[in-house]
């Protein structure tokens, strides 16, 4: 939390008033010539002081996890990132499990209302934006949501595990694994990164625990847990049976397969027939959103590029039933975007654009204590908040007071 406190600090000053009103007047603001830190720093104190989540949209994965990493220090509860793929959504095979659960990680916690708090901050890239996810509706009955207390029934238990696709081992030790011993079931969610332990008291759900898959013991307890599907594809699979459109779409060892639990391969790609709308990350959110984006000329650059090379493969699929587009232009993610407040930020300063929020360096030498005590005192009377970042700041503070500052 190296930067809460100058969060908290902003949160408080003329700056973020003024910049809050624009917001307000106009749901959307530009401010350039910030760099990556001080990014972080303003849309943590717009958000924070209006009480709202933040949702963090940059042009590559890379990015993210420096937004991610830095925004842990900013005063935010929890912090997600939502993985995405660069792969085309028209591909016969399925994306890499990790990305899956990952994004189900985000998506768990979203309902149980992100630990019922607006302090979370999501990260993720411009291509979250696209349709790549079932409609809410068909995704949350297929969301098992657990709490102590609660009164389970062990066979309808383990046939929504079964549905959801879990499969029922002796010992759980990964993803997507089941066992019962008694009275005691472990399971090991895709969406968490521990395994949690469920004892049961007759029908009564008594306690939740997490435990190390390793040693088999148990961690710290927990209230409550929302158990989601190891895949998209079971949501998927059962939208397009009720169309009647499976027949046409798999092979004869495929329908086999089906029967038998075995879902086919690269699913994905049917989720425009499966559903009218496919959704996107922004399907998920909650209304009281705050949408920073970051760097929006190299979101489109990148989303372009990456649109032109899905339209050329989705151009050339030849199947007996026409596959829905599931990409569109990053103009248009934006304008669905627009229903929520956006604060577009850039670190080239570009004067007939936005606010100007450029920086400067203070020339000061390492080590130089008496030089930087003096210019400290300088931008202190010229009515300037002052914040110093050190490795050691007991050090720092006591070598500046040598110095009368």
């Amino acid at each position: 939390m190296a930067f809460s406190s100058i969060t908290r600090s902003l949160q408080r000053s003329a700056l973020t008033q003024d910049l809050l009103s624009k917001l307000e007047q106009q749901s959307k603001i530009h401010l350039n010539g910030v760099p990556r830190l001080p990014k972080g720093l303003v849309v943590s104190a717009l958000a924070q002081v209006q009480e709202k989540p933040l949702l963090v949209v940059t042009a590559t994965l890379e990015e993210a996890g420096r937004w991610a990493a830095q925004l842990e220090a900013m005063g935010w509860g929890t912090v997600q990132f939502y993985p995405t793929s660069e792969s085309s959504p028209y591909d016969p095979f399925d994306q890499e499990s990790e990305m899956t659960w990952g994004q189900l990680q985000v998506l768990a916690d979203l309902q149980l209302g992100a630990s019922q708090s607006w302090r979370y901050a999501i990260v993720t890239t411009e291509r979250a934006l696209q349709p790549h996810l079932p409609p809410v509706s068909a995704f949350e009955p297929y969301c098992l949501k657990l709490q102590k207390d609660q009164s389970i029934n062990l066979k309808t238990l383990s046939q929504r595990l079964a549905r959801l696709g879990y499969d029922r081992v002796s010992t759980v030790e990964t993803e997507g694994q089941w066992a019962q011993r008694g009275d005691i079931i472990d399971v090991f969610p895709v969406a968490s990164e521990l395994p949690v332990r469920l004892e049961l008291f007759g029908d009564e759900l008594e306690r939740l625990r997490e435990f190390d898959p390793g040693t088999q013991r148990s961690l710290d307890a927990i209230d409550q847990l929302v158990l989601t599907p190891t895949d998209y594809a079971p949501i998927i699979m059962e939208a397009l049976q009720e169309t009647g459109l499976t027949d046409k779409l798999l092979s004869e060892e495929a329908r086999e397969g089906l029967a038998e639990g075995i879902l086919p391969e690269g699913t994905r790609r049917w989720l425009g027939l499966a559903f009218d709308h496919p959704a996107s990350l922004l399907d998920y959110l909650p209304e009281s959103l705050l949408v920073a984006l970051d760097e929006p000329d190299q979101c489109r650059a990148h989303s372009d590029l990456w649109v032109e090379h899905v339209e050329d493969h989705w151009q050339s699929l030849e199947s007996e039933i026409a596959i829905p587009r599931l990409h569109r232009p990053f103009t248009e993610n934006l304008e669905l975007a627009e229903v929520f407040p956006q604060v577009h930020l850039t670190e080239l300063a570009e004067e007939s654009k936005g606010l100007n929020l450029a920086s400067r360096p203070v020339p000061v030498l390492p080590h130089q204590f008496g030089k930087l005590a003096q210019t400290l005192k300088v931008e202190r009377d010229r009515n300037f908040s002052i914040w110093l970042v050190s490795a050691q700041p007991s050090r720092s503070a006591s070598l500046l007071q040598e110095h009368d500052c």
